[in-house]
């Protein structure tokens, strides 16, 4: 994205107020179903909410519209500042393509079109990431998750795109799973996507299948659900239960370095194997190991 501003076409007759020409983020009132689980509504007249756009001046009390689109789900910070540079941003009917302007809180912000198309373009991968590579950025002698997105890897349906080298660009672990952990690892170019699952807000559970050695008994258990901290903060409550005799069943809110491991240790507990079965409502289910597909139109988490 270049630092530059530009200026986009003026807006079509009536300022963007036929309705599902624009995406809303987040307004209350008249609100139908959008592409990707979003919102449409006509943008309201309301030019007060603008604090100093004409003149790209900040005014007190107004938020950047970059951070609202974020905090509103729409996209990342970035992809915002992306689409204001290029004129695709509109607060309650006028078009903004001054980076850092501000508006009222309850402003209506819509995009256009271009920006809703590159946004639904935008790919979200599930993998089965096996032990021995990492969900992020590699340190020495280490083997990336992201390596194994490949042709070869793919599982396909006669519905589903084929991979392409593209499918890579700006592809980004959303979520960790340690190196000697299995299972479901999300790979996104979609920053909505991303905060939906890790942002500090995120109330997407994961599940994980644990193997221990050690004894636990009725205290252990119950401080594994809540009590624990680590690097002296709190825990969020966790749903702990026993599924054999050397199996535990979690299901966390919160993804912390190792997280279950430590929590284990603190229980006298060692972990000999970690998978993650679900993010959400998408399941790992029967995709292979080392093989990657597409999520799927209509499947969310």
């Amino acid at each position: 994205m270049s630092d530059g501003q530009r200026r986009g076409p003026a807006p079509p007759p009536g300022g963007g107020r036929a309705g599902g020409r624009k995406l809303v983020a987040g307004v209350a009132g008249g609100k139908r179903p959008g592409p990707a689980g979003l919102q449409q509504t006509p943008a309201l007249a309301r030019p007060s909410a603008l604090t100093g756009a004409a003149a790209g001046v900040t005014g007190p009390g107004g938020v950047r519209i970059s951070k609202l689109l974020a905090e509103r789900g729409v996209c990342s910070r970035r992809d915002a500042d992306e689409y204001i540079a290029r004129g695709w941003v509109f607060v309650d009917g006028r078009r903004i393509s001054e980076l850092g302007t501000r508006a009222d809180p309850g402003a209506a912000i819509t995009l256009d079109r271009q920006a809703q198309a590159k946004q639904q373009s935008r790919l979200t991968i599930l993998l089965h990431k096996p032990v021995g590579y990492v969900s992020g950025q590699p340190e020495p002698g280490c083997t990336p998750a992201a390596s194994l997105i490949r042709a070869d890897t793919q599982v396909r349906t006669p519905d589903t795109p084929a991979f392409h080298p593209s499918c890579l660009h700006g592809l980004a672990p959303a979520g960790r799973l340690d190196i000697d952990s299995t299972g479901l690892l999300i790979l996104t170019q979609d920053g909505r996507v991303a905060r939906q699952l890790i942002g500090e807000d995120s109330m997407i559970d994961k599940e994980y299948l644990v193997r221990v050695v050690g004894h636990l008994d009725d205290k252990g258990l119950a401080l594994l659900r809540h009590g624990l901290s680590l690097d002296d903060r709190k825990l969020k409550r966790a749903r702990v239960e026993w599924l054999n005799d050397d199996q535990l069943r979690f299901v966390l809110l919160e993804g912390r370095k190792r997280q279950i491991r430590r929590m284990c240790e603190l229980v006298g507990l060692r972990v000999t194997g970690l998978k993650r079965v679900r993010i959400g409502a998408v399941r790992l289910a029967d995709l292979p190991l080392g093989q990657w597909r597409f999520l799927r139109p209509g499947e969310t988490f």
